[in-house]
């Protein structure tokens, strides 16, 4: 276990919005290592269930549903000026929570960006409203010339880490290839002008869950290593992907948003319904599913390298997530009754997992090595022997966010960011500890492999990077 080591000054209180699976996970990081007194944290919740979570640790909990009603008193009641509003809940907006905090001198930090309870499944609205570049960029909106208190968007392991790991992995790389003759970047343009001079072509977040309970999943049940509404909410929203420069061949079922940094794209299918291909180094080649996630724009918005009004690079990034095998077979039975979520439900805590790991990292291809994965590889023993009420999933998670946090609290007026504007060694100093092992691994693998073995495929052998390819 990391020694209980005081990295931040903060001299404010803290509230936790939400204490499902990431909120019981970050609770004892927080009190380890951001130097908050059990009596400076407090929880509000809908659910009393994990009550006797918060009395272990000694901190104070309110059972109270946060709707559109409520919340500017709820949050005045619990925080003021100076203060910090963690919000690691489900059906909450962090739009409307981002404004009340900007307007009130209260720091914020979420680990992905939530519409109201019910929007994920919205019919009145579009697809690119539903989407997360939709409610990213209504985030942003809210952005403001000059200082304002600091709010970090989406930052758990991922969205979160995996910014940061891109960074890592970009050195790497370029440490192989010799490709750092100007230095180490240090601002976005330095970054989007190494990742163009690399040649990289895609990004993919491949993450690959092995964690296995020892009780099957049973029929109308949904069984998932973190939290099951969460899963089922970004699953069936539209897919998403950053959109890069070198495609040639554009999806009959995708469309741009039309408005914004137009860095991403979405698909006329959910998330859960569309699988691509890609690789990790102990699982090799697997199929995934394009869930949105809100790495997939930052990352290629923030390595865009534009030429005037014309976009010069941008990588393809998305999400590539086989999660553990119950899981999947619980999203086959989702998507065949209509995407009606599961009556009985089943998050796979700690004491319920046998086996298995998290290895989870990015992908970066195109470049003149092929491929190279870099990320972390954290087992179910170590995530328990690192953090009470963790398993590797929700850990890797808590890990990311107690890095947001502890970064917040140290430039405490900075707006709002993306995880891409923040310093990824900074960050990336407070979280490793509880990554596991941290590995980087080349391969030459691509999309191509082993293709049209069985039955001919309409595939572009010129680049094995193009989406076409990738995709199922």
């Amino acid at each position: 276990m990391p020694r209980p080591r005081i990295l931040t000054g903060f001299k404010g209180r803290l509230l936790i919005v939400g204490f499902g699976c990431i909120g019981r996970a970050v609770l004892p990081l927080l009190l380890r290592h951001t130097g908050l007194g059990r009596d400076r944290i407090r929880i509000v919740t809908d659910k009393s269930s994990h009550r006797d979570v918060a009395e272990e640790f000694g901190v104070g909990l309110r059972v109270e549903k946060v709707t559109p009603e409520n919340y500017g008193r709820i949050l005045a009641e619990e925080l003021r000026e100076g203060d910090f509003l963690l919000n690691l809940s489900i059906g909450v907006s962090s739009v409307a929570l981002i404004a009340w905090c900007r307007d009130a001198g209260v720091l914020y930090l979420d680990a992905c960006i939530e519409p109201w309870e019910g929007g994920y499944y919205d019919t009145t609205k579009t697809a690119s409203q539903r989407s997360n570049y939709g409610l990213r960029e209504e985030a942003f909106a809210l952005r403001r010339p000059g200082r304002a208190p600091t709010a970090v968007l989406t930052h758990g392991v991922n969205p979160g880490l995996v910014s940061h790991f891109v960074k890592q992995a970009l050195l790497d790389v370029a440490s192989a290839t010799g490709g750092l003759a100007g230095g180490e970047p240090h601002d976005r343009a330095g970054w989007a002008g190494l990742a163009h001079r690399l040649g990289v072509k895609v990004i993919h977040v491949a993450e690959r869950d092995t964690q296995v309970s020892a009780r099957s999943k049973r029929p109308g049940e949904f069984v998932n290593t973190w939290s099951v509404e969460g899963f089922a909410g970004e699953g069936c929203q539209p897919a998403e992907l950053g959109w890069g420069s070198h495609e040639r061949h554009f999806p009959a079922d995708g469309h741009h948003h039309g408005y914004g940094c137009d860095a991403a794209i979405y698909l006329d299918r959910p998330g859960a319904g569309t699988r691509v291909r890609s690789w990790t180094p102990l699982e090799g080649p697997y199929h995934g599913f394009l869930i949105t996630h809100g790495e997939s724009v930052s990352i290629a918005d923030y390595l865009t390298v534009r030429e005037g009004d014309r976009i010069a690079y941008r990588p393809t990034v998305h999400y590539a997530y086989h999660p553990c095998d119950a899981a999947v077979l619980s999203l086959h039975e989702l998507a065949g009754k209509g995407w009606q979520l599961q009556e009985w439900r089943r998050e796979l805590g700690a004491d319920d997992i046998e086996s298995g790991m998290d290895e989870l990292g990015v992908l970066l291809a195109g470049h003149p090595r092929t491929a190279y994965w870099y990320g972390s590889r954290l087992t179910i023993g170590q995530a328990r022997s690192l953090c009470p009420h963790n398993n590797a999933t929700s850990l890797q998670t808590a890990a990311g966010v107690l890095g947001g946090v502890v970064w917040a609290m140290r430039h405490p007026d900075r707006g709002i960011v993306d995880p891409d504007e923040m310093d990824f060694r900074e960050v990336l100093e407070v979280a490793l500890p509880y990554l596991g092992e941290m590995v980087g691994k080349f391969t030459d693998w691509t999309p191509l492999d082993g293709r049209g073995v069985l039955f001919p495929e309409d595939v572009d052998p010129d680049d094995p990077w193009q989406f076409r390819n990738v995709r199922v």
